[in-house]
């Protein structure tokens, strides 16, 4: 167990001399293009259970990832090894199955960007959090469990986690890229279940950050699960209908989540989404903002640069309800003739701080304006289609009655359209918080289907 000791880490220098010198080897081997990626990084976690520690884990990490290309071939390959001769072999098998591969003419390397890498504004790494003892994060995961098992009303609990992790990470290419930032992540949250048998309630809630010191305390942690977990008990079920949805904030980042699905690149060239070929087209009501934002200080998804090797940006996805940019990386891009939007992630495209702009509503007041409808707070299952946008979950909520809630219902289907609801927005909170990089304010919807007896 670490007692807070300054961990031993590669130096930046290091990592890149060791990049360089497996993209130089690897066009010596006959690769026309390659690129090397190296992350040094160190994890801490905890679970702890009835005031008892169930798992701990202190885990450090390196590990090389490799892309080379040859007449438009492309080949990947990994190790956790690096050493020099492991490296070798793995740098001349990679070049052999490059020649083997089909070729693609969108196959390339990104070219070297003139814009500047953004630097220490970003602030997205903690220094203070090597030198955190394990024994005080075990600590606040104990102490969140136990303030949460002191209300009354929580009858079990599923535990409280805290996680902490930093890390470097090192690209370098052929085309003259040579990028490398560190960063840190930390999470303390609980689950709880309140209620028997057959009147049972489970939820949890959490706070994650960038910084350690900004992490909410376990006290505000533990009470917030409490209040989600007991709203749920003695639940009803409703008959099928058709009424006003609000999506609590956890509930509108798994919707935005579904829409960075269907505005990927990667969905939009393999035609797997609704929203393919209509850029420039008003898709959502106007009051409908939403953003990719790389470069939001201390965000969870903020980063200099792509995997690419571009340097991070911020795009409008939607703007005043009109669609205006696919989130491409570089191949993306180039398959549809558009420009990359610095979203490439490992091999693919991913979000950054993808998230819709605030309203002026309060949720309160969104609650008070409802005649009939449902509060959603917890979804469960699959049940989305991105060719077609069609949506349908299992889901758990709050039921509201002439602007109040009533009571909780349980044992119901929602379902809708995401083309119809984002054209369908009635009102949009001002309760943005950005406790995870996909994620929104609380949003209501003028209708659903709500499917019970």
């Amino acid at each position: 167990m670490s007692g807070g000791r300054a961990r031993p880490r590669a130096a930046s220098e290091e990592l890149t001399d060791l990049a360089e010198w497996v993209v130089g080897f690897a066009l010596r081997c006959g690769a026309d293009e390659a690129e090397a990626v190296v992350n040094d990084g160190f994890e801490f976690n905890v679970d702890v259970r009835k005031g008892r520690v169930e798992h701990l884990e202190e885990a450090g990490e390196k590990a090389l990832r490799l892309r080379v290309i040859k007449d438009g071939r492309t080949a990947h390959a990994a190790s956790s090894d690096l050493e020099p001769g492991v490296l070798r072999r793995l740098v001349r098998n990679a070049v052999t199955r490059a020649r083997l591969s089909s070729p693609d003419e969108y196959a390339g390397l990104a070219p070297l960007s003139t814009t500047a890498l953004p630097g220490p504004e970003l602030d997205i790494y903690d220094p203070d959090m090597a030198g955190l003892a394990a024994a005080a994060k075990i600590k606040l995961a104990l102490e969140t469990e136990r303030v949460a098992l002191s209300d009354k009303r929580i009858t079990n609990s599923h535990g409280a986690t805290l996680t902490s992790a930093e890390g470097r990470l090192v690209i370098v290419n052929s085309n003259g890229f040579r990028g490398d930032y560190r960063q840190t992540y930390c999470s303390l949250g609980v689950g709880l279940q309140a209620g028997e048998t057959d009147n049972r309630a489970e939820d949890y809630w959490f706070s994650a950050k960038r910084h350690f010191r900004d992490l909410d305390p376990p006290e505000a942690i533990a009470r917030k699960a409490v209040a989600r977990t007991v709203r749920h008990l003695n639940p009803r079920k409703l008959r099928t209908g058709n009424v006003p949805v609000i999506f609590e904030p956890t509930q509108t980042a798994w919707l935005l989540g579904f829409l960075f699905a269907c505005v990927s690149g990667t969905a939009v060239y393999q035609k797997s989404t609704f929203l393919a070929g209509r850029l420039g087209r008003l898709i959502a009501h106007p009051r409908v903002t939403v953003v990719d934002d790389g470069l939001l200080p201390r965000g969870l998804g903020t980063r200099p640069f792509d995997s690419d090797g571009l340097p991070s940006q911020r795009t409008e996805v939607i703007k005043n309800g009109r669609l205006l940019n696919y989130l491409c990386n570089f191949y993306a891009a180039r398959k549809l003739g558009l420009k990359s939007t610095a979203n490439a992630s490992g091999t693919g495209v991913g979000p950054t701080n993808f998230y819709l702009m605030p309203g002026p509503e309060t949720p309160e007041r969104m609650i008070v304006g409802t005649r009939r409808g449902l509060i959603l707070t917890k979804t469960i299952g699959h049940g989305l289609n991105p060719v077609t946008g069609d949506i349908s979950r299992g889901a758990f909520g709050l039921w509201v009655e002439g602007g109040e809630v009533t009571f909780p219902v349980a044992e119901v289907t929602i379902s809708g359209n995401l083309g119809r609801m984002l054209k369908e927005v009635e009102a949009i909170g001002n309760d943005l918080d950005l406790t995870s990089a996909v994620t929104g304010p609380t949003v209501k919807f003028a209708e659903m289907t709500v499917a019970g007896r």
